[in-house]
């Protein structure tokens, strides 16, 4: 899942698992079984900002961020999806689309930076990743 002179950030590497290829981004799931969260990363070098896309691209980002979100309710229904680009640790463009719910681990605050996360059980991660890539399959 790599495009010419794109390297995903090691941090997203280590943090999280594919999911899926779209024209444009690679699809992460983040390993924390706290949050159903999925990350969308452009497939394209020294991106940081989403204005750094240029006008089609652009488009073709917010079309793939809505395609995430519903493929995250199918799966994993929730009262809210949080999404975001903060980029303060990892620099690189990448997306958080996050499914929320009352009473979850962070509720009612922002899911960056709380607590400590849990990694999904091989099983859990596996079952949740195929159940998405169902829901991405056109």
């Amino acid at each position: 899942m790599s495009g010419t002179g794109f390297v995903l950030d090691p941090r997203l590497t280590e943090d999280t698992c594919p999911v899926t290829s779209l024209p444009l981004c690679d699809v992460l799931l983040m390993n924390d079984a706290r949050y159903p969260w999925l990350i969308l990363v452009p497939r394209q070098a020294d991106l940081v900002e989403i204005a750094d896309l240029g006008d089609g691209d652009q488009i073709a980002l917010w079309s793939e961020v809505n395609r995430a979100a519903a493929a995250l309710r199918l799966v994993a229904p929730c009262e809210k999806l949080n999404i975001g680009a903060l980029g303060i640790i990892v620099r690189q463009l990448h997306i958080h689309v996050v499914a929320r719910n009352q009473g979850d681990a962070a509720w009612p605050g922002p899911v960056w930076g709380y607590g400590d996360a849990e990694p999904y059980s091989p099983m859990a991660r596996e079952a949740l990743i195929d159940g998405l890539r169902k829901a991405f399959a056109p």
